[in-house]
């Protein structure tokens, strides 16, 4: 009797922890760009997207068919992992909020997220990775049906920097 009653209440705190752990403590990057996914997945916008790599561009109009592809450099961009749990300040701005780390074990070191009327009107993600060998840099910026632009650039040891850009206009 006592053996099911012990069991009984290790499983309500289990279930408790498990739904504890689901809420997220920062803005959902992850859970907001699948939804832009489905979104403009069904709009199907024609998109002109231009590729900048050292210099040398290429624009092209297209519809995007794969939109979780396309925008999953911003979804891996996610800052609620669980081992990052309180390694961003929060900055609240009148109209949103910047998330800062300055952690070298966290690549993203600041992720902006502007609004108004609860509505997100850009969100701007910097990354940085370094070490002995590699040293890169990435900006995000993302302007829900307008503009989206990825710039990276990328040094390894011994080999020239390299820089790309792509943008895509709405």
């Amino acid at each position: 009797m006592y053996f099911i009653f012990a069991f009984g209440l290790i499983s309500c705190n289990q279930e408790k922890e498990s739904k504890a752990n689901t809420e997220l403590l920062y803005f959902d990057i992850k859970g907001y760009f699948q939804k832009e996914s489905i979104r403009l997945k069904k709009t199907n916008p024609l998109i002109l997207k231009e590729v900048d790599i050292d210099g040398v561009k290429e624009t092209k109009k297209l519809n995007i068919n794969d939109w979780e592809k396309e925008f999953s450099i911003f979804a891996n961009a996610d800052i609620n992992k669980a081992s990052w749990k309180g390694s961003f300040k929060i900055q609240k701005l009148n109209d949103g909020l910047i998330y800062t780390s300055s952690s070298k074990k966290i690549p993203v070191k600041s992720v902006q997220i502007d609004s108004f009327e609860n509505k997100v009107k850009k969100i701007e993600i910097i990354i940085s990775n370094k070490n002995i060998l590699y040293t890169s840099g990435d900006t995000l910026l993302y302007y829900p049906d307008s503009l989206y632009l990825v710039k990276k650039h990328q040094k390894i040891k011994l080999l020239k920097e390299k820089k790309y850009q792509v943008k895509e206009i709405f």
